[in-house]
């Protein structure tokens, strides 16, 4: 101990054993981690543009001074009464260190709040506070993460702090969320910014059914309660994949990249993850394309305005009750509603008693959670959102994490008959079915949901043009409808989906079916089609089995009489395919090998085609 005093220095650290250190540790860990401890930075990455969109600090250099973890530390300063001297020291290191980040202004840290430091919470938020202004941080900038080794929602203080972060500005977060404590509690009852799911959940999620439904179900409710959800420990592009399709805002993992104390190895995006196949969330689909035309680009409040300048704003718009308020970043936080206010409007000196510094209000007591969505979602989900959210007044939009405007519930019924406006016309006039935006759509969702097999079909005619050359294209149109016909017959389930290319072409996709339960229906289907064109021959042809006429070249020959061949396409349960074009190659490739064949019905597993 006194050869430690005498010598505090790094290089004596270094040199050191470090389990003896530790046995001399106990008095002087905050001294002893000023020496050795460094901030790392883990970037946390938006899943639609692979743009950074802050960093989690992470402690590093504990176990130079006999600690194996950073919890092991943590808890070792708990027992001797200097975790809060501690967590100030690597949290304003991590401060400055945030501060020379050149894009630092629009970037978020995130920091963890250990819950033993909740009953200190006031000390540690006028601390940071201190040190954010001095590095001309706004407190937005900044987002605590809960720690759920322990149950935060059993402090007595816990509402207080909450209440005291969220007036301040700073933003929160759920860390953990699945494998601790009171998660659920927590979110129903505080309003909490991110929500981070637990690398338990990610982990060969793109290979588990289950994980990907429980993660399909907690985005869509953290959605409908205004929070934005983290995916953490992202290992695999596969999972990265996942959870970009099933609606995760941002990632955080080895695959986007490790955690580094070096400045100079961070950037500001990860090229990587933009060469990856987009999937259904295309910046051209229908839904992004059709919501866009009904935003509301409504004016904003940011939460350091003033309160005279709310007053100013709903003065100068009488007829809008509400406004969208967001945080130094750009990002929504929620919205501010007259009614919040009309005590003070009302009542007599109710605007001095705002401004009083006993009573002072800021725009962050008043803001209410709102409903918060990415652009690229879809509308049914915005439906849902808005469904779920009894006495809503507007989604908030984000286009890459930044506000981008509101829409109503009635400019979501105008976006939802204008798709099915859109739908309609998409339609084959002939058959009725949905033609090929519908059809792609559905390939590319179900591509994207592997938690059952699914078969993708396509059906085309063999010999359709001699039999149009001799009998006209009006009976060509009657084997068209009687396909069709048949088609609904065999696969009238909601779940089967039954499109029409074009002319003679046909699409059958079919979730949760059987090799074999499908091989029978198909063979019934052609078999019976097949039949039913007998009838549409004349006796000769009929009898002969075969009709004369010319080929796509001109040249006269024989051909048999009419058939249907179907090339079957399996993606088995479990595999997620993000690239559509790979898909409709295969089938392209099956369509060819199923006309040549004698039963005309091939299948071939994805990715075994030759």
């Amino acid at each position: 101990m006194i050869l430690l005093r005498q010598c505090p220095c790094e290089k004596t650290i270094r040199h050191s054993d470090p389990a003896l250190v530790r046995r001399y540790a106990s008095d002087q860990i905050v001294t002893l981690a000023k020496l050795v401890i460094e901030n790392a930075f883990q970037p946390i990455v938006e899943a639609g543009t692979g743009v950074v969109f802050g960093y989690e600090s992470l402690m590093r250099g504990q176990e130079r001074i006999g600690f194996s973890s950073p919890v092991e530390i943590l808890d070792e300063a708990h027992k001797n009464q200097q975790l809060l001297q501690l967590e100030q020291m690597v949290a304003s290191r991590a401060l400055a260190k945030f501060a020379t980040l050149p894009h630092f202004s629009s970037s978020t840290l995130f920091l963890n709040l250990d819950v033993r430091l909740i009953p200190h919470g006031e000390r540690l938020v006028e601390g940071l506070l201190q040190h954010l202004k001095l590095a001309n941080i706004p407190p937005s900038s900044i987002c605590f993460e809960f720690s759920e080794r322990f149950d935060n929602t059993s402090v007595p203080e816990f509402a207080a702090l909450v209440s005291l972060l969220r007036k301040a500005g700073f933003k929160l977060a759920i860390d953990d969320f699945g494998v601790g404590h009171g998660e659920m509690k927590l979110l129903c009852d505080h309003p909490v910014d991110y929500l981070k799911i637990d690398r338990h959940f990610i982990a060969d999620i793109d290979s588990s059914p289950r994980k990907r439904h429980l993660l399909k179900n907690i985005v869509h409710i953290a959605h409908v309660l205004g929070t934005r959800v983290i995916a953490e420990g992202i290992e695999t592009e596969a999972e990265f994949v996942a959870c970009r399709e099933f609606g995760v805002d941002l990632v955080q993992g080895w695959f986007i990249s490790r955690p580094t104390t070096h400045i100079t190895e961070l950037q500001p995006s990860f090229p990587h993850l933009l060469d990856l196949p987009k999937g259904k969330r295309s910046p051209q689909s229908l839904d992004e394309i059709l919501i866009r035309k009904q935003i509301e680009m409504l004016p904003t409040v940011y939460e350091n305005d003033t309160i005279d300048s709310v007053f100013e704003l709903f003065r100068r718009n009488p007829h809008q009750a509400f406004f969208p308020v967001l945080n130094a970043n750009g990002e929504p936080r929620g919205i501010l509603h007259e009614r919040h206010l009309k005590e003070y409007i009302y009542q007599p000196f109710g605007r001095d008693l705002l401004k009083n510094k006993v009573y002072e209000r800021t725009i962050s007591h008043f803001v209410e959670m709102a409903p918060i969505v990415g652009l690229d979602s879809d509308t049914e989900q915005l439906m849902a959102i808005f469904a779920n959210m009894e006495g809503t007044n507007c989604l908030l939009l984000t286009d890459n994490m930044r506000y981008a405007g509101v829409v109503s519930a009635a400019s979501l019924i105008k976006v939802m008959n204008e798709k099915k406006l859109k739908t309609a016309q998409d339609q084959n006039p002939l058959t009725g079915l949905p033609g090929n935006r519908a059809i792609r759509d559905f390939m590319r969702e179900s591509s994207l949901d592997g938690d059952e097999k699914r078969h993708f079909c396509y059906c085309d005619f063999d010999n359709i043009k001699p039999f149009n050359d001799a009998y006209g294209f009006h009976l060509g149109d009657h084997a068209i409808s009687l396909f069709a016909a048949l088609m609904r017959r065999y696969f009238f389930a909601e779940r089967h989906f039954l499109g029409h290319v074009g002319g003679d072409d046909f699409f059958i996709g079919v979730r949760g079916w059987t090799n074999e339960e499908l091989t029978e229906i198909l063979d019934r289907l052609i078999s019976d089609f097949h039949d039913d064109v007998l009838d549409l021959y004349s006796d000769a042809d009929r009898a002969a089995g075969r009709i004369r006429g010319h080929d796509r070249a001109g040249v006269e020959a024989l051909f048999p009489l009419m058939r249907c061949s179907i090339g079957v396409l399996e993606l088995p349960e479990g595999l997620v395919i993000d690239d559509i074009n790979r898909v409709s190659a295969e089938i392209a490739h099956i369509k060819a090998e199923a006309k040549e064949s004698d039963e005309g019905l091939v299948f071939h597993l994805l990715g075994e085609t030759n």
